[in-house]
């Protein structure tokens, strides 16, 4: 196997380097018998939003790289710049630009899969913030350990490790890293959740990020479900050029998840509640207006 390492300088992603470095594998493979046929390379993302901070980060890593004799591959985005002329957040554009970039790696390098080091913290912060965003059955699965999906598949081996794990071996070590010193920043979502929710959390159970890990798994498991039942509905319910056939939707016994699944992304939650209450309604929808649909003969079709 053939792996990418996505490494900032951070500690999570120096942990990860470091565990692949002295042969501690097995996290990464997929398959059993892997784990020694693994090599690896790090790729290092310079956003160029900290300016020197940026720029040490990135001689840290090349330094890191350089003294073990660990391929590295460097690419510099101007991230403000593209977040203004895609009209996105900055942590919507860095996301964008580092996993095409590994995309094109995979492609290009030919490496299996690209590792990324986010663990359990990070994971129970992304279902609180799914949950605080609004997010169905499928928010609720936290990160997936392997995405499976090549050119670009992605893999998390440290999603069963805790910040305060990783902290405690890296300093059991004497191992450095480099502090981003936006992790203090309140005006990110995350790091807000992260300084001021979390511990509460915490104190309530002091074991929340392995009960949320769990549940996590268990939501998974329901999700799979639902998906089954949205697929096969969506073979029936969802005409050729795309209208959706209400008549035949309303005779399933979960139709409003059905609406809910069929319009997701397009019609908000106030237009898909208008929606689900004229068709519980029973009366005639013609004409009718939902957001960018429009009813017409019994099929909601886009406008």
């Amino acid at each position: 196997m053939k792996l990418l390492l996505a490494v900032s300088g951070g500690i999570d992603s120096m942990y990860m380097a470091e565990r692949a470095l002295r042969g501690a594998l097995s996290d990464f493979a997929v398959e059993p018998g892997l784990a020694q046929q693994t090599e690896f390379a790090v790729a290092h993302c310079n956003f160029r939003l900290r300016g020197e901070e940026s720029d040490g980060d990135e001689q840290f890593v090349r330094e890191w790289c350089s003294s073990r004799g660990v391929p590295l591959f460097v690419k510099v985005f101007d991230t403000a710049e593209y977040a203004t002329a895609h009209g996105i957040s900055i942590e919507m554009a860095a996301r964008e630009l580092r996993y095409a970039w590994f995309a094109e790696l995979c492609r290009s390098e030919g490496f299996d899969a690209v590792a990324v080091a986010h663990n359990a913290d990070d994971n129970a912060e992304t279902l609180m913030l799914n949950l605080l965003r609004g997010c169905g059955t499928r928010g609720l699965r936290g990160m997936s350990r392997d995405s499976g999906q090549f050119p670009a598949r992605v893999l998390r081996p440290q999603l069963g490790v805790s910040r305060a794990e990783i902290r405690a071996w890296m300093e059991s070590e004497g191992l450095s890293w480099r502090e981003d010193s936006t992790n203090s920043d309140t005006s990110f979502k995350r790091n807000n959740l992260r300084g001021k929710v979390m511990p509460v959390f915490a104190e309530i159970n002091p074991s929340y990020l392995r009960t949320f890990a769990a549940d996590m798994e268990r939501f998974a498991q329901v999700d799979d479900i639902a998906e089954d039942y949205y697929r096969q509905a969506a073979s029936e319910c969802i005409l050729p050029d795309g209208a959706i056939d209400l008549k035949k939707v309303v005779t399933y016994k979960h139709w409003e998840y059905l609406l809910f699944r069929f319009t997701e992304g397009r019609l908000n939650a106030d237009g898909l509640l208008r929606l689900k209450k004229s068709v519980a309604s029973g009366r005639p929808l013609g004409g009718k207006i939902f957001g960018p649909y429009k009813v017409r003969k019994g099929k909601l079709r886009l406008i």
